[in-house]
């Protein structure tokens, strides 16, 4: 007994002093230099989201938030980056619906994003935005869906990646609408957008924070949104699902840490983001992007990540798209 007593006693101050450490740690925290990772290039959604909150959590923090870009294999790149990294609250990523579709998308990950990612806070959620370049000839969905179906094989469906938010509501629209479109991906929206402005591909289901300013000037033309009500941002533009009944698919993004980062540092950040989200600077360059606000706490934005890798893991099976 006394052996085994020892030995309890032992775990016990194990524990104690782990739990000391959290919490030094994170009443030291953040004494350096924070690294939040955008797994796609520059002047995409997720960048944009990366750089208003960076700037205002490093205002809250008192230390430099650096952005930094790691695009690759559908996101993977990047996503990998964060979780080999120190479980300390200094490397953040930007997680985006391509952590959840990649789960199905990829048969042999080096990680499992639900299990090696800890959720800390919800940033938005907003709409996908169907758009054309102005010489396609179709103003409303049903039109666009006659153009395509004249003219089958020969209309370019661009994604800003396989697997991306952007291009699964591709896809949804296909399977729900019976069109071949030929999927054209990219690294990221910014040169997918270039060319979608320039004329070389005809049709993009983009997220609305990286378009929203193409539709307004008039160098894109947007059909319709795909959540399931109009957006503020475009009140004029339909939804969808007015013209294909059941069609809704979103795109939300929020924060996360490497697994086993302390629970007192993943709570203060878990604060900054909702002080974010409820401070007028931020908040108001947001719904302008045509987002509407998460926020909430880590546990609700790790229920998010769950049922959305559900959800599109049954369009990517159904479509049997594959990474490139």
């Amino acid at each position: 007994m006394t052996g085994l007593t020892s030995v309890v006693r032992f775990a016990v101050f194990c524990l104690m002093t782990l739990v000391a450490a959290d919490s030094a740690s994170a009443q030291d925290y953040p004494n350096k230099p924070i690294r939040f990772v955008v797994a796609y290039p520059a002047g995409g959604t997720t960048d944009i989201l990366a750089r208003i909150m960076g700037q205002f959590l490093s205002e809250r923090l008192g230390q430099p938030v650096i952005i930094e870009n790691k695009p690759g294999a559908g996101n993977n790149i990047g996503t990998e980056f964060v979780v080999r990294a120190p479980a300390d609250g200094y490397t953040l990523l930007l997680v985006n619906p391509a952590n959840a579709i990649n789960t199905t998308l990829y048969e042999k990950l080096s990680f499992n994003f639900t299990n090696d990612i800890a959720p800390v806070g919800g940033l938005i959620r907003v709409p996908n935005v169907m758009e054309v370049h102005p010489s396609v000839p179709a103003r409303t969905v049903p039109e666009f869906i006659a153009y395509a179906r004249a003219n089958p094989g020969k209309v370019n469906l661009a994604s800003s990646g396989s697997g991306t938010s952007i291009h699964m509501s591709g896809e949804l629209f296909k399977m729900m609408a019976g069109l071949n479109l030929v999927h054209i991906p990219y690294r990221g929206s910014a040169p997918m957008l270039i060319d979608l402005i320039s004329g070389q591909v005809q049709v993009t289901f983009d997220n609305m924070p990286s378009s929203i300013q193409h539709v307004r000037e008039g160098k894109l033309r947007a059909l319709a949104v795909t959540t399931a009500a109009r957006s503020t941002a475009l009140p004029d533009v339909p939804v969808v699902a007015d013209f294909i009944p059941g069609y809704e698919a979103s795109a939300w993004f929020g924060i996360g840490v490497p697994k086993g980062t302390p629970a007192p540092i993943i709570d203060r950040l878990n604060r900054e983001i909702n002080a974010g989200l409820a401070d007028p600077r931020v908040r108001d360059k947001l719904v302008d992007l045509g987002g509407m606000l998460m926020g909430g706490s880590a546990a609700e934005f790790g229920k998010v990540i769950v049922d959305e890798t559900e959800k599109w893991a049954k369009v990517v099976k159904f479509s049997g798209a594959k990474p490139e």
